[in-house]
């Protein structure tokens, strides 16, 4: 690997991100073409059921590529979906060599544009910046190969672990500049969840609130169908795209129970609103990822958070911080209903990250 590799592949990186919010559930990919020491042509896969990153970047060239160097952060498809092979472009425009960032984990992929582009007396290298490229596609990578939406617990809390006042006030816990940065979480995971004591409490819109940016689908954990339609959630889920999950196993539950759920539900569908029944959790999240559902950001609150931490089914970790002392209630901590008796069995996060957000802190890290 060259620093030449290393440079053009941070380009591709830099144009893949831009993609953020619209690819789901595909992979963020960027690509440029290089000839004779210069740029001829870069794209990168701008919204999902548009063309690739390969195809953008032939498009906008401004000379032949034949006998240039091809730059992706992702392995080409070779296969037909929304749009054709990627490798089948490649080997068109004759390019001469292709530089991969990684390979990509789709069993339908999976070395085999590698494999077809040697074949085709293409030269390719693998590897490139392999970390940064996987990085940004941890959600498809996971997606793809666990069958489950990747889960991202978020939550703001005081110095001294509060989400809320006794009195349930939490307006705001942080600043201003904090809450820009929670919007970009919301246009990067493809669902947010929360339970509905949060939608009770709050009424809350749960979109994203930024020009450009794009409002996850809302899922909303309700056993018993309590959510009212009167709420934020109800009245605009026509324009935003909204679930109502039910972990209730109806095969165990009476026939009037029954009819009861099926009524609120029926009620919910003419407000556009689709209502699933699961018997656990996790079937509930099996079932979200058969519906396209990539990636949740969970702002759900103590008992939410406890249940899925409970369940091992939290991938990461965004922890605000604000520099105040509220006092009261251990009821108002953000983990509930789960914990340890020592300290030593803690779960532990990873890779950790902190982000200055004015008088505020970010702390970011995977569950181990």
């Amino acid at each position: 690997m060259d620093n030449v590799d290393e440079k053009y592949m941070k380009m591709a990186l830099e144009l893949a991100i831009k993609g953020v919010g619209h690819t789901s559930p595909n992979p963020m990919v960027g690509c440029v073409i290089v000839k004779d020491g210069k740029v001829i042509g870069k794209g990168y896969h701008e919204k999902y059921g548009q063309l690739h990153a390969e195809r953008n970047a032939f498009k906008n060239c401004n000379e032949s590529p034949q006998g240039a160097c091809l730059y992706v952060t992702l392995e080409p498809c070779c296969h037909y979906g929304k749009t054709p092979p990627c490798t089948e472009a490649i080997i068109e425009n004759k390019i001469k060599r292709v530089v991969v960032g990684c390979i990509d984990d789709n069993p339908l992929v999976e070395n085999k544009g590698i494999k077809i582009l040697r074949e085709a007396g293409i030269e390719v290298t693998i590897g490139v910046l392999e970390d940064e490229c996987k990085k940004i596609n941890e959600v498809f990578f996971h997606y793809i190969t666990k069958k489950m939406p990747y889960m991202v617990m978020k939550y703001a809390m005081t110095l001294d672990g509060r989400i809320a006042c006794d009195s349930n006030d939490s307006k705001w816990i942080t600043s201003t500049k904090a809450r820009e940065h929670v919007q970009t979480l919301r246009n990067r995971y493809s669902g947010i969840m929360v339970g509905i004591n949060t939608v009770l409490a709050d009424d809350p819109m749960l979109n994203c609130r930024c020009e450009g940016m794009v409002s996850p689908t809302r899922i909303i954990l309700d056993n018993n169908l309590r959510i009212p339609t009167s709420s934020n959630i109800v009245k605009t889920a026509k324009d935003i795209k909204t679930f109502v999950v039910s972990n209730i196993d109806i095969s165990n539950i009476d026939n009037r129970k029954i009819n009861e759920l099926e009524n609120k539900r029926e009620e919910l569908l003419k407000h556009d609103i689709e209502v699933i029944f699961a018997k656990d959790i996790k079937e509930a999240l099996s079932m979200l990822a058969d519906k396209g559902i990539d990636s949740i950001l969970v702002e759900g609150g103590g008992i939410v958070h406890g249940t899925l931490l409970k369940e091992k089914l939290i991938n990461k970790v965004y922890a605000y911080i604000a520099p105040k002392l509220v006092g009261g209630s251990v009821n108002k901590s953000p983990i509930r209903n789960f914990g340890f008796d020592k300290m030593s069995e803690a779960l532990k996060l990873s890779d950790i990250e902190y982000i200055n957000l004015g008088e505020d802190i970010c702390i970011s890290g995977y569950v181990k």
